[in-house]
């Protein structure tokens, strides 16, 4: 055999051996899944009303003693916050020492809450509707996913909001709310905060009281302008039709006067007190 031939057999053979001991090729990545489509808020509203209840378990936190559900209707499964009280008290003693009479609290004002924010513009409030829980009425709230903590625990930690001027916004915005609907338990932990740093207030059982005033106007000092007009808009046939069944007449009658009380509060700090909506 001639020595070209062995030596060229020999090279070919040595490189069989080096290209059989390399690793195989990683194999390409599989797509990332197409993420779920959003719901619109009817959608919402129909699978908390007829998805069946799989399971569930007392809700880490509030007074109210609501659980959080799991709910599935055959393609989606989501968590919802069941609430079913109903407390009516002539006489209530607050843990501050105040005295509140002809006092509630209702799952009902959880439905009212979502109707009227959704009335005036803001899309803060978690979907609610009404279910029969346990052969009783009750709030069926969805359950916000993606929680990054609440307020308190913002506070805690002393953790910034990457966008200041949003937080602010919004901050002010659920506050101008809690006037409207005069809600007068507003804690630091049903403030809930999501990774895209969206505020979600929640549990607004305590709310809907018949007061005409503003309990707090100097914490309110700006409000997203499109939600202030949306605001004057709003008529007493309109609330009928959106809440009858959740708020008394006298209720209806004290959230329109409340209203011409911030449409007042904010022509008195003229343009300087409204803002447009950014980021959030």
């Amino acid at each position: 055999m001639r020595p070209s031939f062995v030596a060229a057999f020999l090279a070919a053979l040595l490189s069989a051996v080096v290209v059989a001991q390399q690793p195989a090729p990683a194999p390409a990545p599989a797509p990332a899944p197409a993420p779920a489509p959003k719901l619109t808020d009817a959608q919402m509203e129909q699978f908390l009303l007829h998805a069946k209840v799989k399971k569930t378990h007392s809700a880490s936190k509030g007074v109210t003693a609501s659980l959080r559900a799991t709910l599935s209707d055959g393609t989606l499964t989501h968590d919802a916050q069941i609430q079913a009280i109903d407390e009516h008290q002539q006489q209530f003693n607050g843990s501050a020492g105040g005295v509140e009479f002809d006092f509630k609290d209702s799952w009902a004002f959880n439905v009212a809450g979502y109707r009227v924010d959704r009335l005036i513009g803001m899309n803060m409030v978690p979907v609610s509707v009404e279910r029969k829980w346990d052969y009783h009425d009750a709030a069926f709230t969805w359950w916000i996913d993606d929680v990054m903590m609440d307020e308190q625990e913002r506070l805690k930690r002393k953790q910034e909001p990457p966008d200041v001027v949003a937080w602010n916004q919004q901050m002010q915005m659920m506050r101008t709310f809690d006037e409207l609907i005069a809600n007068i338990d507003r804690n630091l932990g049903n403030l809930i905060i999501t990774r895209d740093w969206h505020l979600w207030p929640i549990d607004h059982t305590r709310a809907f009281r018949t007061n005409h005033d503003l309990r707090k106007p100097a914490n309110v000092t700006h409000a997203d302008r499109a939600v202030v007009e949306r605001m004057k808009g709003l008529d007493k046939e309109t609330l009928r039709r959106a809440t009858s069944k959740y708020l008394t007449t006298f209720q209806i009658d004290a959230l329109l006067a409340r209203r011409d009380a911030i449409v007042k509060h904010f022509e008195g700090l003229g343009p300087a007190g409204l803002y447009d909506r950014t980021g959030w």
